[in-house]
Order: structure tokens, then C-alpha cells, then sequence
């Protein structure tokens, strides 16, 4: 937590940097604990606990830029800290796009909590927390003769932070977070031991999932027995929403500054450009109350604002910092989207394969990788064949290939599904005729 003396400390640590040397300055004081508890078939595995608390300073120096940090939050030892900053800069090259965003676009304050932040966390007994993880494990054991191995595990933490700039910004954010996770072995055939995961997560320990985890653990892995390869071909994919994020993630990191100013985006110059079908509809929506995610104002203390990236599969807009921004000669928007929601369909999982004749359900990716300038990828998968809209064998050691912008345009469903508690809220995708290799 960041107390009230913590926050005059950063005060008077801007005020010592402008009066020796700086022009402008920004400032982050941070503090974080985390607890994991790690039980292996319901015996205690190994305990994690950790907490940090630091200070990072960005100093602009004549016409220099310098990012330096340090966990001594002692006055003394500051002034030293912010004195050999400041030297240290003047030693930089100059570099006129680095200035602090325009003071009009901060997030000036006055809106309703976003309650992210559980009171609760510090008085949690650490008996209830092992005792949750062990039920997830009691859930499994004994359940099936083949079962090798149950790992269950308990974590949370919290997150403080307090950041100030020279121009105007003073702003404050804190959280929780609550997890619960397990993993299951089982011996298969011949070599095989396929193995599978849940997990749930909240902001607050009393929405935590705390039952049930152990459960679908196991019934995900007895799924994967007699995994296998299948014929190689063009296949309608259906990605589940615990891994639909994952096609996502290269389009997201094509809309950052930095990759857009270095020309290593395959979105580069799509703004207002149709690049998925009408079914790509995402909004980033940063104030939804008690929604992981959630923020007033980004890492740079500039105002977010409820924001459509795709209207209808056409792009409308990137995410351009005020360094990028300069360097590029273009107006910013904010630094990195909040909270992603895709516009759900009608249907589950259930009723999307239903629909499917000749399909593959993708129910994890197992490496791979997209080349962020051309969007082309191949990712090895695993999941189930559909046929006749059922489930018919499960598979393994496939890839599966293509090109990002080619992926979204095949988008032919979107599901009802998406995880409420992620900060991606992507539901079930369909894709038309994705190519498959196997045997």
C-alpha cells in the first residue's frame, strides 16, 4: 500500500529533481505483494511470497531523456539517486521527441470508483487459502486409475502505484487479484501423457470460482486420450475462449506506436481500412465497474476513453504514446488498450460446433509464432476433429498456418462465451477454411 507519507516523499522527490538540473520530470511510486500456494496430490509443494515497493524517475534534461529506478526510498539516498540521474542524462543524445504529453489530455479526476481493490486481501487467513487449493486437488484424486500427477495452486496479490509529472498529472491506482488453478497428468497410450489445466480468477476473493476447478481439470485431460494426428487440409477452425485471446494478440501488437513507427506492423497505414469481416467488432472499455482491466488514465496519466478499434472488421484506430507519436509527426491517441470486449454472438461453444460439417476445435496452442510485419503465422495445436457437427477424435501435433489479415476475414461466427473475469473478453471464433497440417 502507498501511504500518505509515501506520496509526499514523491512529491518532494519531483520538487529536488526540478531544482537541480531537470526541465520536466515523471514519476512512479510503486508497491506490490503477491502469495502463491503450491500443493502437488494435496501436499504442499513449494510457497511463494514477495513484495517490493520502488520508485522510478524519467528525467528530461536539456532536451535529453533518462528512465532510471531504485527501491531505497530514503531521503538521503534519493537526493544521490536523483543527482547521478541527472548527470547521467546530460551524457544522452538529445532527443526532441521525448516531452511529456500535452497537460489538457491528463485524467483530471472526479469519476466513480472502479472498484478494483478487495479490503479484504490482508486479512485473509493463509489456512483458507491452502485449504482451497487442496479441495481443488481432492476433487481429482482417486477419480481415475491413470491419473499420474494433480498440481493445485492458491495465489493473489495487490498492486499499488502513485504517479506524478511536472506539467500537471498526480494520479493513483490500486487492485487485487485472486486465482485458483489445477493441472492434471494421466497416463495414456504407449509414451503418451497427455495432461490439462483450469482455472478461475477475480478481482475480489468473495467472486473467486472456488469449487468445481479440480472437476473440469479432469475432464478437459480424460478428452485428450487417443489424441492424433489427422489428414492435412483446409478445415473450419473453432477456437475456444480460453485460447481465442491468443489470435488476437499479434493484431493488438500491430496497432502499438512503437511497431507502427518502426514499420514493423502489418497494419501499417490500414487505419479506416476493412481488414476482417463484419463480424470483428472490438471496443476497448476502459470504466467498466469492477472489471479487470479497468483504468482512468494510462501509464502516462493521459485521460482513456471508451474506444472502438474495429467497427465491422474496419480498423478505426491505433495506439500511438506521445513519444511515437512525435517521432511519426501524428496526433496520440493512449499508449495500450485497457479492457478489450469483442461483440458477443448468439451461440456458446456448444452450439458454434454444432453448426460446423468439417472442422477442427482448437483447444490449445502449443508454440509457434507471427512474424509481426507480414502477419503471416504457424502455431501447433491441439483440440478436437469435428465432423457433422460433432466431436470426433481428439488431436495433437498439427499446425496450423495462414496469414492474420486473411485469418480475420474469414471470421464466419463469434460466440456468447467470452472469460468475465479476463481483461480480453474474446469469446468462441469461427474461421472458414484455415489450412491444417498433419498427416
Amino acid at each position: 500500500m502507498i501511504t500518505d507519507n509515501n506520496k509526499k516523499l514523491a512529491q518532494w522527490a519531483m520538487d529536488y529533481a526540478l531544482k537541480n538540473g531537470c526541465q520536466a520530470a515523471k514519476l512512479v511510486l510503486y508497491s506490490n505483494s503477491n502469495a502463491s500456494f503450491e500443493l502437488r496430490d494435496a501436499k504442499m509443494d513449494r510457497l511463494q511470497q514477495a513484495s517490493e515497493s520502488g520508485l522510478s524517475i524519467s528525467l528530461y534534461v536539456d532536451g535529453r531523456y533518462g528512465s532510471y529506478s531504485t527501491n531505497r526510498l530514503d531521503k538521503k539516498e534519493l537526493e544521490t539517486f536523483i543527482k547521478n540521474g541527472i548527470e547521467s542524462t546530460r551524457y544522452l543524445a538529445v532527443d526532441e521527441a521525448r516531452v511529456l504529453p500535452d497537460a489538457s489530455r491528463y485524467y483530471k479526476g472526479g469519476k466513480p470508483d472502479l472498484q478494483l481493490f478487495d479490503r479484504r486481501f490482508e486479512t485473509i487467513n493463509p489456512d483458507d487459502k491452502v485449504a482451497i487449493a487442496r479441495a481443488a486437488a481432492e476433487e481429482v484424486l482417486g477419480k481415475d486409475s491413470r491419473i499420474i500427477s494433480v498440481g493445485t495452486s492458491y495465489g493473489d496479490g495487490e498492486s499499488s502505484s502513485y504517479r506524478l509529472t511536472s506539467n500537471g498529472f498526480e494520479g493513483e491506482s490500486k487492485s487485487t487479484w485472486f486465482s485458483l488453478s489445477a493441472d492434471v497428468a494421466l497416463r495414456g497410450e504407449g509414451e503418451a501423457r497427455p495432461s490439462s489445466y483450469w482455472y478461475e480468477s477475480a478481482l475480489f476473493y468473495d467472486k473467486l470460482v472456488k469449487s468445481g476447478v479440480g472437476t473440469k481439470a479432469l475432464e478437459r485431460v480424460l478428452r485428450k486420450l487417443g489424441q492424433k494426428k489427422v489428414a492435412s487440409g483446409k478445415y473450419t477452425m473453432v477456437v475456444d475462449p480460453m485460447n481465442a485471446s491468443n489470435l488476437l494478440s499479434p493484431v493488438l501488437s500491430a496497432l502499438y506506436g512503437s511497431a507502427l513507427q518502426q514499420k514493423n506492423s502489418f497494419l501499417l497505414d490500414k487505419l479506416n481500412v476493412k481488414v476482417g469481416t463484419g463480424l470483428l467488432n472490438l471496443m476497448d472499455e476502459p470504466h467498466l465497474i469492477g472489471a479487470s482491466g479497468a483504468r482512468y488514465f494510462d501509464s502516462e496519466g493521459v485521460a482513456t476513453e471508451r474506444r472502438s478499434i474495429f467497427e465491422e472488421g474496419v480498423l478505426k484506430t491505433y495506439f500511438i504514446d506521445t513519444y511515437n507519436s512525435k517521432k511519426m509527426g501524428v496526433e496520440p491517441t493512449v499508449n495500450s488498450p485497457s479492457l478489450l470486449v469483442l461483440k458477443p454472438g448468439s451461440k456458446d461453444l456448444n452450439g458454434l460446433v454444432a453448426d460446423v460439417q468439417k472442422g477442427i476445435l482448437v483447444t490449445g496452442f502449443n508454440g509457434g509464432n507471427c512474424n509481426s510485419s507480414s502477419g503471416d503465422f504457424s502455431y501447433g495445436i491441439e483440440g478436437f476433429l469435428i465432423e457433422n457437427g460433432k466431436l470426433t477424435q481428439p488431436v495433437s501435433e498439427m499446425n496450423v498456418t495462414g496469414n492474420m489479415i486473411t485469418l480475420w476475414a474469414s471470421l464466419s461466427a463469434v460466440g456468447n462465451d467470452p472469460r468475465m473475469s479476463s481483461s480480453w473478453r474474446i469469446p468462441s471464433l469461427v474461421f472458414e477454411g484455415v489450412d491444417f497440417s498433419g498427416l
